[in-house]
């Protein structure tokens, strides 16, 4: 029996209306219409307050046979870390914001691959004699638009951290959902995976098939061309795209795991990330803050964006190993 069975059946055991409910609630009878009917589920305070009204525990409201199979009980003691309690409004809402911040976010993304295209370009076609531009025109003309595509990706990603700055907890707490939650949650998962699978399909295979391109160009020999300018500019033209669609899919994916607590975001997970995160934020300061010294004082942009897949591929490396220097110390 789900909690809108038990409300009916427990308000017409004691002979009430919906209006003498709703007056002993202090909402209105359609509140009490809509929690009868599944079609709303009352916040935390009212599910007290129903328990009380009814003289029966909260755990016989909110727990059905399903939901008690289903939820993973941890107790309190055994963290050391306080429960967030999340509603089925705070869920939707999370769910809607994280599904908006995934276009912006993979948005930022694409520009910041995209940023030293024109650059690269320009500067190989003024090399070559094919524009008539001067060096210096070529590179200022590519650094003015390289810093306006990262400008607006920064600006990007910073108003997605704020929009979600009230969830931020989400990340590193253990989360108790209330009822309805986790099958809602389940449900928009089961429904996504299909979408999340084809994307993330296609970003990888745009991914790979960027090298391409390039490989294509080593069959023209001539000295003087633009032929692999002109591969490692559709190189990043095409790792971009998938780049969007691998950030896109896996930020809504991991709304998902967030609020179940899965995969990234298991109880465990999040333990280690409150005591190893700063290995992560290190790290990637560092690759960002090398990254832009090599572009930067070699002119380098074609060359420099192989810092990236190094640098994720050896992370995973580079995590365990700080993380068992620091349990050793």
């Amino acid at each position: 029996m789900i909690l809108a069975d038990k409300i009916t059946d427990l308000r017409k055991k004691n002979g009430w209306s919906q209006e003498d409910l709703a007056e002993k609630m202090g909402v209105s009878r359609q509140s009490i219409s809509k929690w009868e009917s599944a079609q709303s589920v009352p916040d935390m305070g009212r599910i007290v307050r129903l328990s009380e009204v009814f003289s029966v525990s909260t755990d016989y409201l909110l727990k059905d046979e399903l939901e008690a199979e289903r939820n993973e009980v941890i107790p309190v003691e055994d963290s050391d870390t306080p429960f967030l309690t999340i509603s089925m409004e705070e869920a939707s809402e999370f769910l809607q914001i994280k599904e908006k911040n995934a276009a912006r976010v993979a948005l930022g993304v694409m520009l910041c691959v995209l940023s030293p295209v024109l650059l690269i370009f320009l500067s190989g076609a003024q090399e070559f004699g094919k524009l008539a531009l001067t060096e210096n025109q070529a590179a200022g003309i590519g650094m003015v638009v390289l810093l306006l595509l990262v400008g607006c990706a920064v600006a990007l990603f910073v108003t997605c951290d704020i929009r979600l700055k009230p969830y931020e907890a989400l990340e590193k707490s253990p989360i108790e959902t209330l009822y309805g939650v986790t099958g809602m949650v389940r449900e928009r998962k089961s429904r996504y995976q299909p979408t999340y699978t084809r994307h993330l399909t296609i970003g990888i295979l745009l991914c790979v098939a960027a090298v391409m391109p390039l490989f294509i160009s080593l069959f023209f020999s001539e000295e003087d061309n633009l032929h692999q300018i002109i591969a490692m500019c559709l190189l990043l033209v095409l790792a971009s795209a998938g780049s969007l669609l691998i950030v896109h899919t896996s930020i809504i994916w991991g709304s998902f795991q967030q609020l179940l607590e899965e995969g990234d975001y298991s109880r465990s997970a999040k333990e280690d990330s409150r005591k190893y995160g700063w290995i992560s934020g290190s790290y990637w300061m560092l690759v960002t803050a090398g990254y832009l010294a090599w572009s930067f004082t070699s002119g380098k942009w074609s060359d420099s964006w192989i810092v990236w897949p190094i640098a994720a591929v050896a992370y995973g490396a580079v995590y365990e190993i700080a993380k068992a220097l620091r349990q050793r110390g």
